[in-house]
């Protein structure tokens, strides 16, 4: 497991299923102390509760004055010194159907949330030179995919967002990336493949091989592959690493 340097302090939005608790998890045994945010008290409790995090704040990424709050909060126990922008969410519809609605939702979680969040972790990290800062993008944030055309565009604005911070802060000590996971064995995915068993008729098993075709490997990306990755980039050996897009997919992209 690559290490950390000593008694960092990590945050991780989302941080309370999926792919966002194993990160935490994963930066929770490499050492550093981990505070999960997200909206759900209970889950996010119950990542503190098994171990994969020591400190649990509430807020929607979305709703910038609650982030500011959180985070505030979360630094008075010791300053940030890594960010997990990892809070999302994926809705589908044909573009036809995708009203302004759908669009906002998507970038105001998807993307103003990443915003959100580095904003308020930022200058600390600035006045401190030091930093990691890793946005959990997807492959719909590298290519296209059908149907889903509000989610891609704002993954592409992360990933956009990602580019353009890294070089603004190339000489701050403060790294900027971005992981681009294809479809992962989380309950997101299990969401989408219920909504396609749904509107298909397909079976588990056929819903399963619709998304695993984009995967040369054929097969789901795990959670702890992507959370293997964002530690990487977190430890003290990737201090060159910056505004680079990783997809975690089996060579799809």
């Amino acid at each position: 497991m690559p290490g950390l340097p000593h008694s960092l302090h990590a945050l991780v939005t989302g941080g309370g299923r999926g792919i966002g608790w194993e990160i935490a998890s994963a930066l929770t045994q490499a050492g550093a102390t981990v505070t999960v945010l997200g909206r759900h008290r209970a889950t996010l409790d119950e990542a503190v509760a098994a171990g994969a995090a020591h400190f649990a704040a509430v807020a929607d990424v979305a709703d910038q004055a609650a982030v500011n709050v959180a985070i505030a909060e979360a630094s008075r126990r010791q300053p940030i010194d890594i960010l997990i922008a990892n809070a999302g969410i994926a809705e589908s519809a044909p573009f036809g159907k995708s009203d302004a609605a759908l669009f906002r939702r998507m970038m105001d979680v998807n993307f103003m949330g990443v915003v959100h969040t580095i904003q308020a972790v930022l200058p600390s990290m600035r006045g401190r030179r030091y930093g990691r800062i890793v946005a959990v993008a997807s492959t719909a944030g590298l290519k296209g995919y059908a149907y889903v055309s509000a989610y891609s565009a704002a993954k592409h604005a992360v990933v956009g967002l990602v580019r353009s911070l890294a070089l603004e802060l190339a000489t701050t000590h403060v790294t900027v990336n971005a992981v681009c996971p294809g479809f992962t064995d989380t309950d997101l995915v299990a969401g989408s493949i219920d909504n396609i068993m749904k509107k298909t008729g397909r079976s588990h098993a056929q819903a399963v091989a619709e998304l695993t075709k984009h995967n040369p490997q054929g097969r789901l990306v795990s959670p702890a592959e992507v959370a293997d990755a964002v530690l990487w980039l977190c430890g003290e050996g990737a201090g060159a690493i910056t505004g680079q897009a990783i997809a975690v997919a089996g060579g799809e992209v």
